[in-house]
């Protein structure tokens, strides 16, 4: 991290950063022991965005009064119109958001939420209690990821996950249409799901397995081609996103892989080398990392000063992969 200084000078501005920034670059980039990085963790349930995002919390416990859309959604109006973004401000985005901030899921008020959580909540599409997911893997994924996280049981929903792995080793939510083929967005939405189960209580063989085989699939397309023609699946798979929503780009497939690699102690896979090259290709002559682009939508707040813009988190999550692609 030597080689820009002012990189880190600038993700720790007491000022103009935040704490779940900070801590995580005293943890991931400066590998400062736990005592050191712990007090400003703490600090994301009581000053910037994780604070804000908890004051907004409904009384029943959800956020918009909503599982995944807001209570008030208008499904024929200018919200629901093609090009128009779906509203970031439920509980299920909220719930995501505040995992990647690192709010200590143990402290007690966000324990009264996940409970009211449990009691109140229901999914839209078939009105099932929010912690026995939904129907759609890729909405799944994400609820094992933040409900692990927060010490909920999800096994129930890690069952039906793994029943749902395709052939090739991926997820798709489009196997409900007929779909035979996995989806990059849906398989990463699984992976840090089952990641995060895996963390939270060891995993199970049959989960790990499923992992490795999400995981291969990834690999073997070098995280972003196709493995019939070797050519990108996705050109927008290069730019990278944030926040990432539902939505797949190789830093956030190099951040799960880094994170994997934390857990399990194995070494970076070579195939994860011309992604790690794209990464640097892209850092700016002052260090930084630029967002490329965020899902259009209803948000509470931003956090990012927009495209094209040195993004705090674009460049968190652009070093901890290179420090960890790097090191010994």
């Amino acid at each position: 991290m030597s080689d820009h200084p002012r990189v880190i000078e600038w993700l720790l501005d007491p000022a103009e950063s935040d704490p779940s920034i900070r801590w995580q670059v005293m943890r991931d980039l400066l590998h400062f022991p736990e005592a050191e990085w712990a007090a400003e963790r703490a600090r994301v349930e009581t000053e910037g965005w994780g604070a804000r995002l908890l004051g907004l919390e409904d009384e029943d416990g959800q956020w918009d009064g909503g599982a995944f859309w807001p209570a008030t959604f208008d499904f024929t109006g200018p919200e629901a119109q093609p090009g128009a973004g779906q509203p970031w401000t439920t509980t299920t985005h909220v719930l995501t958001q505040l995992r990647e901030f690192g709010l200590d899921p143990t402290s007690p008020r966000v324990r009264r939420a996940i409970d009211l959580i449990g009691v109140n909540s229901r999914w839209e599409e078939g009105n099932q209690p929010y912690w026995e997911g939904e129907v759609e893997p890729c909405i799944n994924g994400r609820t094992v990821a933040n409900g692990a996280y927060f010490g909920v049981d999800v096994s129930q929903i890690v069952e039906r996950l793994l029943g749902e792995r395709l052939e090739d080793g991926g997820w798709n939510c489009e196997t409900i249409n007929g779909s035979i083929r996995s989806s990059y967005h849906t398989t990463i939405n699984v992976l840090e799901g089952l990641l995060e189960y895996g963390r939270a209580t060891g995993g199970t063989d049959r989960s790990r397995a499923a992992r490795r085989s999400g995981e291969e699939y990834l690999l073997a397309r070098s995280l972003f081609r196709r493995l019939s023609t070797g050519e990108p699946a996705d050109s927008r798979f290069l730019y990278f996103i944030h926040p990432s929503r539902w939505f797949y780009d190789v830093l956030r497939s190099l951040d799960y892989f880094r994170a994997a690699g934390v857990l399990t102690g194995t070494a970076p896979d070579p195939r994860c080398g011309e992604a790690i090259e794209h990464v640097r290709s892209k850092r700016r002559e002052d260090g930084t990392w630029a967002l490329d682009w965020s899902p259009t939508g209803r948000v509470w707040f931003e956090i990012d000063e927009g495209p094209d813009q040195p993004s705090r988190w674009v460049t968190l999550k652009a070093l901890r992969v290179l420090d960890w692609w790097d090191r010994p």
